[in-house]
């Protein structure tokens, strides 16, 4: 089974863990999180993150999907350094619908797994119109 890494800027990565175990409580230990601070040297936060990716990679079969916030930050950087493309797989842009997705999916192959995260990243991102007023939500004003 895969585990899922999530590298992201303070708070964001322990929010979308908390996120996730929320909906899957049974996955606390397949997934990981790993919040970058503002300001912290970047050989001090790399060294930091290879030791909280480390409980998920025991094995050398243990494959890991990183899922970092942004394409080109620290994070996302942090993490091209992390990984080694044979036992892991670095994906930019993490939200919620994305994670949700990796984590239903992480019995996959991990190319697969790549491919499921990022559809349901791109798939939980849309325009929500809003609802008509019920009748309930009005606001009466008296004389």
């Amino acid at each position: 089974m895969n585990s899922i890494f999530i590298i992201a800027h303070a708070p964001l990565a322990q929010a979308l863990r908390e996120c996730a175990l929320h909906v899957f409580p049974d996955c606390a230990a397949s997934i990981g999180a790993f919040d970058v601070l503002p300001d912290s040297p970047a050989e001090e936060t790399l060294a930091a993150a290879r030791r909280a990716l480390a409980p998920l990679q025991r094995a050398p079969q243990d494959r890991v999907l990183v899922l970092a916030d942004v394409l080109g930050a620290t994070p996302c950087n942090v993490a091209r350094r992390l990984i080694d493309d044979t036992c892991s797989r670095l994906v930019a842009g993490v939200n919620l619908p994305m994670l949700l997705r990796a984590v239903c999916y992480r019995n996959e192959p991990l190319d697969a797994l790549v491919e499921r995260a990022i559809a349901g990243g791109i798939a939980g991102v849309l325009q929500v119109a809003a609802a008509p007023p019920r009748e309930s939500d009005e606001t009466t004003t008296l004389p």
